[in-house]
């Protein structure tokens, strides 16, 4: 198989997405495929600088620096929402919605603030458990 070719399909309660960079690289892409009335974990990270696009669909962007002052955004379709380490977000999905999301590597842990499967936070252990990669791999 060609090295330059990569997909890797991961299920999510809200879900799936798609990585289509491979885990050796400075960056990582993904397309999130969210289903209406779902939504990710209110969350930030510690390492992770990301942009989000919503490529289709109708959905929220809930964003602040703490817990009470979050703001919600109506997304707009084929713009970017560039989200720096630390700052609390969460995507909301009004109807079916396709996200393309590219960041840096996916190092440190994900800190889930509130998450409606309560699952843990999203360490860097736990990421590639999640995704069948050995300890010396990075997830992306």
């Amino acid at each position: 198989m060609n090295d330059d070719i990569y997909h890797q399909r991961v299920e999510k309660p809200w879900g799936h997405e798609i990585i289509w960079t491979p885990p050796d690289l400075a960056r990582a892409g993904k397309l999130l495929h969210v289903k209406a009335g779902h939504r990710l974990s209110l969350q930030y990270h510690d390492q992770k600088e990301e942009t989000i696009l919503l490529f289709s669909g109708q959905a929220r962007l809930h964003l602040g620096d703490d817990l009470e002052r979050l703001q919600i955004i109506e997304m707009t379709a084929h713009h970017g929402y560039t989200i720096r380490p630390f700052k609390i977000h969460r995507l909301e999905a009004v109807t079916d919605c396709v996200f393309v999301e590219v960041s840096s590597p996916e190092t440190g842990t994900t800190f889930r603030l509130q998450d409606d499967h309560q699952r843990p936070h999203e360490t860097e252990e736990l990421r590639r458990k999640e995704r069948g990669q050995g300890p010396g791999q990075h997830s992306v």
